[in-house]
């Protein structure tokens, strides 16, 4: 019943990022898939993780890292349900930049910065970690 409630919640309130998860899952159809706790946890050519509503995004490479990346992710899910419509402007824009920006990943590099110095990185690291009772990642 919860897994029905999450799916349909995103589906409503989180319907903006799940259609462009959705959009996302599409264009990686090839990718193996699974449902990870309601979502389906796609396994991407790349070393970080993405998430839009029903759909996380997670290397392809399982290793401890890989899982605590997809508990990461599953914390942005989290956030979906809460901020809904604004998940986009509010996480989405933050999380992009503080991921992608050349300033923000030489800043991390350089100073030694944990990703998860960013408040939407940490907060969705300490909620996948709440709901899930596993580690998620913190660097």
């Amino acid at each position: 019943m919860k897994k029905l409630l999450f799916i349909f919640w995103q589906c409503t309130w989180g319907l903006p990022q799940t259609l462009l998860g959705a959009i996302i899952f599409l264009k990686h159809i090839r990718c193996p898939h699974r449902v990870y706790r309601g979502c389906i946890d796609t396994k991407w050519n790349s070393r970080g993780g993405m998430s839009l509503g029903l759909f996380i995004f997670t290397p392809q490479e399982e290793d401890f890292r890989t899982e605590q990346v997809r508990v990461h992710e599953y914390g942005h899910c989290i956030q979906s349900l809460l901020l809904g419509p604004l998940y986009l402007v509010i996480i989405g824009i933050i999380s992009y930049s503080w991921a992608n920006i050349p300033y923000f990943r030489r800043m991390r590099r350089e100073k030694h910065i944990p990703y998860t110095k960013c408040f939407v990185e940490s907060w969705a690291s300490k909620w996948g970690e709440w709901i899930t009772k596993q580690k998620a990642i913190w660097n």
